[in-house]
């Protein structure tokens, strides 16, 4: 089962969907008879009744939404709370290489994150504003895990039933900030602050099943840069796999439906050396079920100042 929120043609109102077999998208709080404004306090009733919503979608005669009708937003428009896992050694390895760092000893032993903005989160196909002072602009492909059921304190055995579904997300950076960062000692901030791409749709995790080994989940994915493959790997290479990112995610602390967790790169980029994202380039990052989730890098807009507007002049 798919779920998604879409932006209908000369709406202003977000409308969460579910996927139909023929490819359209159905309400869903047509489908499932009750208000369902937001995709977010909808996951948790999802989460303990999804299975018959498959064989609704295939026996409905409502209205539909084809995809030339709609702009899909955010799975979940703006999750609680979003966090980034570093899961994938080689990625972490490759990254800190650029500041002449490298993981630390205790790096293996224990998963670790930060909180980055979760408002600035865009949907497929947007465009996606290059910051006028970010040299060094680069992305990370991920996988987003959504929590469907409230959670603290967590096993890593009883992680998974917690978890609603997956999506895939780029995560946007700025290498210059986060060079300065390292040497500040905090880490990441500004350099993750200005975008995060997520979409196209999210994905149940009984959808997946049997990807799923114990704590692993077998699950490719590659990224493109204006058509090149630009990453490849797989989910159950991680370092820490996602049971053990989320035990570590709700140690002390109450996970909540809608909340998002990036696991990190799942592979360096293999494209040239030092060739950072510009305007015009199209990002695409790709997975079985998952979908293709697409952005365009384009010119930061400048401000119009007060000047310009009484002058009737563009800066």
């Amino acid at each position: 089962m798919r779920l998604a929120t879409i932006l209908p043609r000369g709406s202003l109102e977000p409308v969460p969907v579910a996927s139909a077999p023929d490819g359209t998208w159905i309400e869903l709080a047509g489908l499932i008879g009750r208000e369902a404004n937001q995709l977010r306090p909808a996951l948790a009733w999802l989460t303990a009744h999804q299975r018959p919503l498959p064989e609704r979608a295939a026996a409905w005669h409502g209205p539909r939404y084809r995809e030339s009708e709609f702009a899909y937003l955010p799975p979940v428009v703006r999750p609680p709370t979003l966090r980034f896992f570093e899961g994938n050694e080689a990625a972490a390895r490759a990254r800190l290489a650029r500041h002449g760092r490298a993981p630390g000893p205790g790096w293996a032993a224990r998963p670790a994150f930060f909180f980055a903005n979760p408002t600035a989160i865009a949907g497929h196909e947007r465009e996606i504003p290059a910051p006028a002072d970010g040299a060094e602009l680069d992305f990370e492909a991920q996988l987003g895990v959504v929590i469907g059921q409230v959670g603290r304190d967590l096993a890593p055995g009883d992680a998974w039933a917690h978890v609603f579904g997956f999506t895939l997300l780029l995560a946007l950076r700025r290498r210059d900030a986060e060079a300065a960062e390292w040497e500040s000692g905090i880490g990441p901030g500004k350099s993750a602050d200005f975008a995060t791409v997520v979409g196209p749709w999210l994905v149940a995790r009984q959808s997946l099943t049997r990807a799923i080994t114990g704590e692993r989940l077998a699950l490719p994915v590659s990224a493109r840069l204006n058509g090149r493959e630009d990453v490849a790997g797989d989910l159950r290479e991680l370092t820490h796999s996602i049971p053990r990112m989320l035990a570590e995610a709700s140690r002390g602390v109450t996970l909540y439906p809608g909340d998002l967790i990036g696991t990190g790169a799942v592979a360096p980029r293999t494209g040239a050396p030092g060739r950072w994202l510009r305007a015009g380039d199209v990002v695409e990052c790709e997975a079985e079920q998952l979908g293709v989730l697409r952005f365009r890098m384009v010119p930061e807009k400048k401000p119009e100042t007060r000047a310009a507007r009484k002058n009737g002049t563009k800066p």
